[in-house]
């Protein structure tokens, strides 16, 4: 899938703090930083920022080199670390309890189509406008928006989802649901914002 990255972005370069009192620890670059691209493109969509977006990334790094002692080995590291940048963008925005409130009548009554290597949305991303698909995903409030990132762009499961965002999993098939179809419907309308507000209510 081509992924959709908030913005253009030059080298980021993130250096993990290293001296005789805070000697880096074994395997954490090797785990850490595959993963830089997917948190920094997650970040870019979260804060609508790239220089906040940088530091956000930058601030989850020294978490969880600060928290690695205690990740348990064999479980998801990814979803780990995915954890670590949500809860850090969490406890930084002081509006977000207002920008993340949004009316959920009925989430599980949502028909919920299983994933497939191939979803609708994920081909709307394929081959659709850019701008489009960014304007009418951009408009979703938080809690949807970040459940159609996880996995439409970064290709995250229901349980790696359910890990990240501290939901059950069937929460998070009914968020995808509707989010998936504020967008399939603002994309097919034009109506970017009167589409999400009517889907969302």
């Amino acid at each position: 899938m081509r992924r959709i990255g908030f913005g253009s972005r030059g080298v980021v370069r993130f250096a993990v703090p290293s001296s005789q009192d805070n000697p880096p620890i074994v395997g954490f670059d090797e785990l850490a930083m595959p993963q830089f691209d997917s948190l920094y493109n997650f970040a870019g969509w979260l804060v609508h920022n790239r220089t906040d977006a940088e530091d956000l990334v930058q601030e989850t790094y020294l978490k969880a080199l600060r928290s690695f002692a205690s990740f348990q080995p064999g479980t998801n590291f990814r979803a780990w670390m995915f954890r670590i940048l949500r809860n850090t963008f969490l406890s930084s925005r002081s509006t977000l309890a207002q920008r993340m409130t949004v009316e959920i009548d009925s989430e599980d009554t949502i028909p919920v189509l299983p994933v497939t290597s191939a979803t609708p949305e994920s081909l709307l991303i394929e081959h659709l406008g850019k701008n489009a698909v960014q304007n009418a995903i951009e408009q979703l409030p938080v809690i949807f928006r970040e459940v159609l990132l996880l996995c439409d762009v970064e290709g995250a499961s229901y349980r790696e989802i359910s890990e990240i965002l501290s939901i059950p999993v069937g929460t998070v098939m009914s968020r995808l649901a509707r989010a998936r179809k504020a967008v399939r419907e603002s994309l097919r309308s034009g109506h970017v914002d009167g589409v999400l507000a009517r889907d969302l209510r």
